[in-house]
């Protein structure tokens, strides 16, 4: 009795250590998403204050390739990416679309893009978070790649940084257009 007391922490240990070092080096931020390959969920949102037209699934299943970006005023990562998610919308040549998460009050949407500059095509208030939990999205920012079906291609969760621009969503951006 005294033996198995002894080996079975020794056992847990190793087995522990084991499953540490197979994940070792592995991309943390790379989240996978069960919804690449998958169409768009269906959704319907409402516009920011002050504007004629919201953001629904018809929007990203036009037959041309899409960018949905989620992003938030309370975000500071929002505010960091925004720069690049102008320029994204410039060199693209696709359009990009935003999803205003969770904000408490919706004009404050207003008052960051006023501020900021504003980079959509249509923007859709998700003030409750469901459309957000229909995406799988983790917090924001988060951006979504879509093809002309309506699929989503590409996910990026957290900010988009000037290396993620050039070498990861511009080119599969490319690539779908292709």
């Amino acid at each position: 009795m005294r033996f198995w007391i002894a080996v079975i922490p020794l056992v847990l240990f190793v087995a522990l250590a084991g499953a540490f070092l197979v994940n070792l080096g592995k991309d943390t931020s790379v989240v996978p998403s069960a919804l690449i390959d998958k169409p768009v969920p269906d959704f319907s949102l409402p516009p920011l204050p002050g504007r004629d037209k919201g953001l629904a699934r018809s929007d990203l299943a036009n037959g041309q390739v899409s960018v949905l970006n989620i992003f938030a005023s309370w975000c500071v990562p929002c505010r960091a990416e925004h720069p690049l998610i102008q320029r994204l919308a410039k060199e693209s040549g696709v359009a990009v679309y935003g999803l205003n998460y969770k904000e408490k009050d919706p004009q404050d949407g207003v008052i960051w893009l006023n501020e900021l500059g504003d980079p959509y095509t249509a923007v859709g208030m998700d003030i409750s978070g469901r459309t957000g939990i229909d995406f799988g999205v983790y917090g924001v920012p988060e951006t979504f790649i879509i093809d002309g079906n309506g699929r989503i291609r590409y996910k990026h969760v957290g900010p988009v940084s000037p290396d993620i621009l050039q070498n990861v969503l511009l080119p599969k951006i490319q690539e779908l257009q292709g």
